[in-house]
């Protein structure tokens, strides 16, 4: 739980917008629709089989994301935490941001295609993408207002949460895509169906 009387620049929300609204240009500038291929706005996708995951606003993925806050939030205590609440959101939306340029990138694009169970994965469009720095910043608003015990908590339900509800969640995601391994993309490929 952050300690009272922290507080934050004025310049912060006006530098994480810019952040926002750079990452979202680059998106564009690098190819990804706005609004998934179809140009279709909507709200959630639960199916991780369908082409409208990492389009829409939501998706089982976007737990993921609420976990990155949390563990950033977490990191930048550890080693920011003399800094303001608000610079640390700060470097933790430039972190995120910079995540969200690289997953978008052919290279990442390519391994999650080689690697994990995404293999019709094109990457996110631009409206997911603003969302799942949307969901890292409600991670780490959660960890700064809570305490450590609670965020870890969140962690873990969310991490088994999705691994019963669709067989993938933030480990396995990492684990996949640094070292794959074959018998757990197999087990995920059964999460499937016909």
């Amino acid at each position: 739980m952050e300690p009272k009387g922290t507080s934050t620049p004025i310049w912060v929300p006006w530098a994480i917008a810019g952040v926002a609204v750079l990452t979202a240009l680059i998106l564009l500038w690098m190819g990804q629709p706005p609004f998934g291929p179809d140009g279709r706005f909507a709200w959630w996708d639960g199916d991780i089989w369908s082409p409208g995951t990492s389009q829409r606003f939501a998706d089982p993925y976007s737990f993921s994301h609420v976990g990155h806050g949390l563990i950033f939030f977490g990191l930048l205590w550890a080693f920011a935490r003399r800094r303001p609440l608000g610079e640390r959101l700060f470097a933790a939306v430039v972190i995120e941001a910079g995540w969200e340029i690289l997953e978008n990138s052919p290279i990442i694009i390519s391994r999650y295609r080689e690697s994990t169970i995404a293999t019709g994965y094109s990457g996110d469009s631009v409206l997911n993408s603003m969302s799942d720095l949307l969901m890292m910043s409600l991670g780490f608003a959660f960890a700064a207002k809570t305490k450590p015990w609670m965020s870890a908590a969140l962690f873990v339900a969310m991490e088994l949460g999705c691994l019963l509800a669709v067989r993938d969640n933030l480990t396995l995601n990492v684990i996949m895509l640094i070292a794959p391994i074959e018998a757990i993309k197999v087990w995920q490929m059964k999460g499937k169906g016909p």
